[in-house]
């Protein structure tokens, strides 16, 4: 099982890696050096998270629809392509929509759309596959490897692209784009490599879990009071730690001068201390109790916040970095405590029910993280005439959504959302409202 957990990671890194040149340098070269608008930037990067809802329409298709006798393969292969295909013209969609805006506006469109459906195609297919693959006993196991293999993949594509493009150049900037694709491609392929078992002709090609609809989780977080308060504390949370993906690159440019080297570096510096507090946590584990881990996690991103507005104040790189490595800290120990917390609300006989609500959840803090970011941003620039003003008050927001995310980490009370989830009176509501 430990080859097939590593060639996992593999593919869930592969699929990751694409999202960095995008995320990290040609958010950079589009808002900074091209001057094209955060807004329009951060509606093309939230393809993936619009597009999020067919994943249960994937899932449910893959379950019943098996490609040469493989149910999840093919799919993945599939995603894969597009990932990669998106990532290596997305440098040449950003130059065309600065020299010919409506063309490169509809190549946007294709490309970014291309690595969206890319995305939710394959991580919906690697992530059912990883769950029939280890069971229930090591399933803890396998996330722990393809998270921990990925954030070093993150560290070293950060790292890598840094060196590649040190200065804006469209050449180097699409050899670069075109090296992190190819390796993508690569990672892909070997984790793919006879990871999935061959469906005999006799097997049973009913759906392998059982599905539910939007209306169905909305029911589950709607009658039960402490999901309601655990849905909006996540979404707030993630759209606040996620939304600043987009403007980190080219708020160091802005305030500080950072050549595309250094701000493409900014990813490996986050994520090595994310990495770091992945550990930490892993430590603390069963030593102190959830919630502290999460608040300390939240509190620790939310003093990065702080750190990185008051780097722009003060015009100093030295807060910036402190602020980063406060970030990228306390991300990883939020991640693991509230994905750990995760797991607790939730009932055995509607485990899919709930993990379907609150990866609906993550997705739609993804999307509202990154548009706010973009559109407030731009809005913030507008009205106080400063670029770099725009920067700060995004981030002051996210730090205010962070605050409340804390306070409402206090109402979460794990044992009084399973005795009210256990209620028969709960499961005829869902049942009912779901009808």
């Amino acid at each position: 099982m430990l080859i097939k957990r590593l060639q996992l990671a593999l593919i869930h890194t592969a699929i990751a890696i694409t999202l960095v040149p995008i995320n990290s340098t040609l958010n950079r070269v589009m808002i900074f050096d091209l001057g094209i608008s955060k807004t329009l930037f951060t509606i093309l990067a939230i393809f993936p998270y619009l597009l999020a809802p067919i994943q249960v329409a994937i899932g449910s298709f893959s379950d019943r629809h098996p490609i040469a006798g493989f149910h999840r393969s093919p799919y993945i292969f599939a995603g894969l392509i597009l990932c990669v295909l998106g990532v290596a013209v997305s440098p040449q969609v950003a130059i065309l929509i600065s020299q010919n805006y409506t063309l490169g506006i509809i190549a946007g469109i294709l490309a970014f759309g291309a690595w969206g459906m890319g995305y939710n195609l394959s991580a919906v297919s690697y992530l059912s596959l990883a769950s029939e693959l280890s069971g229930e006993k090591e399933r803890g196991k396998t996330i722990a490897t393809m998270f921990t293999i990925m954030v070093i993949g993150l560290i070293a594509t950060g790292i890598s692209l840094s060196r590649m493009v040190t200065t804006y150049d469209p050449a180097a900037l699409s050899r670069a784009f075109i090296t992190v694709a190819a390796s993508a491609l690569t990672l892909g392929l070997l984790g793919l490599f006879r990871l999935e078992p061959r469906l005999s002709r006799t097997a049973n090609l009913s759906p392998h879990s059982e599905t539910y609809t939007l209306k169905e989780m909305t029911s589950a977080i709607t009658a039960n009071p402490v999901a309601r308060i655990f849905f909006v504390y996540l979404l707030l949370l993630l759209a606040a730690i996620l939304g600043q993906d987009v403007l980190l690159e080219p708020f160091g440019a802005q305030a500080f001068g950072m050549t595309l080297e250094q701000t493409s570096r900014i990813v490996s510096i986050s994520s090595t201390f994310t990495l770091a507090a992945f550990i930490v946590a892993g430590l603390l584990e069963g030593r102190v109790k959830k919630k502290y881990v999460a608040q300390s996690g939240n509190l620790g991103a939310l003093l990065g916040f702080l750190t990185i507005t008051l780097s722009g104040l003060v015009a100093s790189k030295s807060v910036f970095y402190l602020g980063i490595t406060l970030l990228g800290f306390g991300t990883g120990l939020s991640t693991v405590a509230n994905l750990s917390l995760m797991f607790d609300l939730t009932v055995p006989e509607k485990v899919g029910l709930y993990i379907g609500a609150w990866g609906f959840s993550n997705g739609l803090s993804r999307l509202t993280g990154l548009l706010m970011a973009g559109v407030v941003a731009d809005f913030a620039t507008h009205i106080t005439g400063s670029a770099l003003n725009g920067y700060l008050v995004v981030f002051s927001i996210e730090a205010l959504m962070l605050f409340i995310a804390a306070i409402m980490l206090y109402r979460i009370d794990v044992g009084a959302f399973q005795k009210q989830a256990h209620d028969p009176s709960f499961a005829e509501k869902v049942a009912l409202a779901a009808e």
